[in-house]
């Protein structure tokens, strides 16, 4: 039997402006005064201040200059489309600032926030409406839904605002497709929330899909097959529409090592941080945690995993009502096994296709959704048992906070000794604050149940209304322990962002810097070519040679000082030193006690924006030739502490490369049989006579500058250089990561790239001649992918020609029966 309510809601009424209007002004009110305070620029803590706004404002360049191939200020080098289109080049509120001057970008950061809750309110208020009778109670659900715990936690990472806008959309298609036999709109649906964002459009697709075998398990929905076929089409129609920008990303990213860790054993059926279970259920008790500074369960390696779900004055005390009525429903069964894949590892691991790398609830916003859902139904519900719910609710909540924030304790200080404590929290004053806002928002609700429940209206008014109070008081709460834990506005405010023409260096455009423990993303605020990246989703090349250096490189290019040898390898000309950062001798600091500078061979050149800026007496300009050159078998033979210094002496090639190209590496079967064989202990390779010390790096750095490029030139689509080879035919290095996406040329003539080093690009040039290199990069399968996508647009307009004219015939049909009779 089917439990939706048809839409009954005079158009009069827009309850759905009301909705959008009302979630408006409440994220006005919490984020306007943190905007004024900064002088008109949100800036929050973390990953917000030093991922979003910057790379809004360097994307939003990069569009209006027409750049949209390779992005050389990402990384090393990275594609434009792959590396942004998961945080920022699928969303709607990303374009819009597009006719806005780069300055001004900066600016609408926080406008654009207040407008994406606005709309998770009421996206989710035209899913929920047709499940209640009184679309007051859809819009007290969008409003659930736009200020949970899950929305509120998610401002650190801005740009998981837009999924949770497209989820309830896609829902609301799918129903209206199911229940209004509605054609075209879930198509739409399904296009733009892959578009907006692949990953998170993974987990749509599995609940989509869980959601719809739930009610048509529960003959919620009676299942047809024909239109079951029509909805399949609609799927692929809208899926296939999204290849001019899925493709390109999905090829950009393989070979992530992020993306490779798949559940098994143990860890796939329970969790190896026992705390886990704790802080999900607390997740939906509790306001927010904080991310990156855990409240309740600190030792659940869960920082930024998004564990949140709380709904502002109602917590888990609606859904229980509603799951405490004796109807048999399939909301009640499908919650009850999404709370199963909350707790059970390989099949959380399931909503992020079974990656399980680190452990994300990045999900739980539809878990979210569905606790509104149960929520506004129970308050409908005249049979829900609401005494009986906030009970389990208040006890529950009350009990969990005894135990986390009671229980005896032992830590340890830093000299050693121990110290007893009540309590196994991280902060106990915010716990406890956190306690005070979950029973208070209970009691809240007990009084507004107990004052206002005979008076529908008055009730409504009231739940809305406190609702509202509680979002905002605790909101803003989190909000401010954010913004006050964060030491890196007042840099970004007055040195980092619209500064850069205070940096006054004449090549900064031309090579690569270096930045020392400063801020995060400073060269993509500037937008100039760094070594340093805090981004996820870089060229795989770049991990790869990273991973072989026995670095570890998962979100972040951070290269440490004993790796000085990068700095030669990658082209390195200047790095910055944040002078009020730390005094000399200490962690923030480039100088160390006794005056030098923690590299070999940097001289102080000048300061500028309150960076004290350093010169590499050691710099190697981009495009140099090995001598000698080595299989990857024999570097292996290399330490890993030195293995960023012995790859300066010799280029590393796989074994076919050096046949390949053996009358330049001098490879030969006979001179490398033991290698190969049975003996390679027994092999003599380059490798064993390295020698490493900072003398010997700067005579290795000195003679590779030597045999560089005269001149190296980034251009819109690649690079140039120019190369004087007065000696053999050669291989020609650059530190550009390898991509399939680049074809080069030297002199004009088309020329093989290797993949050497591990990840960077390198062209054969000939021998005693003047060579012109030039580079050219092409997004790999974006072109493929818009052809896919204009056949599935055709496919689509054929489908919506054919669906019209059997809407003719059946009103034709239809207007002739009436005739006749």
């Amino acid at each position: 039997m089917t439990l939706r309510l048809p839409i009954y809601c005079p158009k009069k009424r827009l309850y759905a402006l009301r909705t959008f209007i009302i979630a408006l002004v409440t994220a006005a009110v919490i984020f306007v005064p943190f905007i004024i305070i900064n002088g008109g620029v949100f800036y929050y803590y973390g990953d917000f201040n030093v991922q979003e706004i910057s790379f809004y404002q360097m994307a939003h360049d990069t569009v209006r200059s027409g750049q949209l191939g390779w992005s050389h200020i990402t990384d090393l080098g990275s594609d434009f489309l792959s590396s942004y289109s998961f945080y920022l080049l699928g969303s709607p509120f990303f374009w819009s600032t597009i006719p806005f001057p780069s300055e001004v970008v900066p600016y609408l950061i926080g406008p654009l926030l207040i407008i994406k809750f606005a709309c998770a309110a009421l996206s989710a208020y035209l899913f929920l409406r047709r499940y209640v009778q009184n679309k007051n109670y859809a819009v007290l659900g969008g409003l659930l839904y736009a200020f949970s715990g899950f929305s509120i936690y998610n401002v650190f990472f801005f740009h998981f605002h837009e999924p949770m806008i497209m989820f309830p959309l896609l829902l609301a298609a799918l129903d209206a497709f199911i229940y209004d036999k509605k054609r075209v709109v879930f198509a739409i649906a399904v296009f733009c929330s892959c578009v907006v964002n692949y990953y998170f459009f993974v987990g749509q697709v599995l609940f989509v899909i869980i959601y719809y075998l739930m009610i048509t398990l529960t003959k919620t929905y009676k299942f047809r097959i024909k239109d079951f076929l029509i909805l399949a089409l609609e799927v692929l129609i809208g899926f296939a529409a999204t290849a001019f920008i899925l493709l390109p990303s999905v090829l950009g990213l393989m070979g992530n090592p992020r993306l490779d860790s798949f559940p098994q054993g143990w860890d796939s059926l329970v969790h190896n941080k026992p705390q886990r279970y704790w802080l999900i259920i607390a997740g939906f008790l509790f306001p927010a945690d904080m991310p990156a500074f855990p409240v309740f369960t600190p030792e659940s390696n869960c920082k930024w995993a998004s564990v949140a779900g709380w709904l502002p004055l109602f917590g888990m005390t609606g859904v229980i009502a509603f799951l405490q009525t004796r109807k048999r429903d399939w909301l009640k069964k499908l919650i009850v096994l999404l709370m199963l894949f909350a707790f059970v590892p390989v099949l959380n691991s399931m909503f992020q296709l079974m990656n399980s790398s680190i452990y994300y609830a990045r999900w739980f916003y539809m878990i979210v959704l569905m606790f509104a859902l149960a929520t506004i139904r129970a308050l409908e519900d005249k049979s829900a048992d609401w005494n009986r719910a906030i009970g389990w609710s208040a006890g529950i909540t009350a009990g969990m906070a005894l135990l986390i924030g009671l229980m005896p304790n032992i830590t340890k200080n830093d000299d050693g000794t121990e110290t007893f404590v009540l309590g196994v929290q991280a902060k106990f004053e915010i716990f406890w604050i956190y306690v005070l806002f979950a029973l208070m928002s209970i009691l809240a609700f007990v009084l507004i149940l107990k004052k206002f429940k005979p008076h529908k209206k008055r009730f409504i008014l009231m739940t809305v209304i406190g609702t509202l109070i509680v979002s905002i008081v605790t909101s803003v709460f989190i909000i401010a322990i954010g913004v006050k834990s964060s030491s890196a506005d007042i840099v970004i405010k007055e040195n980092i962002i619209n500064r850069r023409d205070g940096i006054k260096v004449d090549d900064i455009d031309e090579v690569r810097s270096d930045f020392y423990e400063c801020i995060d993303n400073t060269a993509i605020f500037w937008q100039i070519q760094s070594i340093n990246c805090f981004q996820s989703s870089v060229s795989t090349s770049i991990m790869q040679f990273y991973n072989a250096m026995g670095i570890e490189r998962d979100v972040a290019s951070r290269p440490e000082t004993a790796n000085y040898g990068l700095r030669g390898l990658f082209s390195c000309k200047y790095l910055f030193d944040y002078r009020n950062d730390g005094k000399a001798g200490s962690e923030n600091s480039f100088i160390d006690e006794d005056g030098k500078t923690k590299m070999p061979y940097w001289k102080y050149v000048k300061t500028c924006n309150g960076f004290d800026i350093y010169e590499n007496e050691c710099y190697i300009p981009m495009g140099f030739t090995y001598d000698s050159f080595v299989t990857e078998e024999e570097f292996e033979r290399v330490n890993d502490a030195q293995k960023t210094e012995a790859i300066l002496y010799s280029m590393v090639l796989s074994r076919e490369q050096m046949k390949k190209y053996s009358e330049i590496t001098g490879y030969s079967d006979e001179k490398y049989k033991l290698l190969y064989g049975k003996n390679p202990d027994y092999f003599d390779s380059v490798v064993d006579t390295y020698r490493f010390n900072a003398k010997k790096y700067k005579e290795q750095c000195e003679k590779l500058a030597d045999s560089s490029c005269t001149n190296f030139e980034y251009t819109d689509d690649g690079f140039k250089a120019e190369y004087k080879n007065d000696g053999e035919e050669n291989l020609l290095f650059f530190s550009v990561p390898y991509s399939s996406g680049f074809s080069a040329k030297v002199n004009g003539s088309s020329v093989e790239i290797e993949k050497v080093n591990y990840g960077f690009m390198a062209v054969k040039i000939p021998a005693k001649t003047d060579c012109k290199i030039e580079f050219t990069y092409e997004t790999p399968g974006f072109s493929t992918g818009v052809a896919v996508s204009l056949t599935a647009l055709g496919v689509f307009c054929i489908y919506i020609c054919i669906l019209g004219y059997y809407g003719i015939r059946r009103k034709k049909k239809h207007f002739d029966s009436n005739g006749t009779d």
